[in-house]
């Protein structure tokens, strides 16, 4: 009755190290949830996708006319943003949205100190 009140289950994380390898391999997608602006004072995570934590919805629903061809419901998803608060958010609608491998990677500053490429 008051399911509401539950706590959603938090997004795994995933070693920062393991999601550059993985993404190298082509064996995970990238996805940075910030807002436009945050991207052009820091760049992005090479290769990452770009969609904002309040499109995440619409572009990770198949049923919905806006899904974003570029992703795969049974290929792994790792996302990040400024501090892993949105991520994590978005790492749950995907996970609602029928995606089988998602990861909170945390911030775009992890995957920096770890050694992964950032373009801008």
């Amino acid at each position: 009755m008051f399911s509401f009140l539950k706590p959603r289950p938090s997004a795994q994380r995933i070693n920062p190290s393991e999601a550059i390898a993985r993404a190298a391999a082509g064996t995970l997608t990238l996805i940075d949830v910030r807002e436009a602006g945050e991207l052009r004072q820091s760049g992005k995570a090479k290769g990452a996708l770009h969609i904002p934590l309040s499109d995440i919805g619409a572009q990770t629903d198949p049923a919905n006319g806006h899904f974003n061809r570029k992703l795969a419901r049974d290929k792994a998803v790792a996302l990040y943003c400024a501090s892993g608060a949105r991520s994590g958010r978005a790492a749950q609608v995907m996970a609602a949205n029928g995606f089988a491998e998602v990861y909170n990677l945390g911030s775009l500053q992890d995957w920096k100190l770890s050694g992964g490429p950032v373009v801008r």
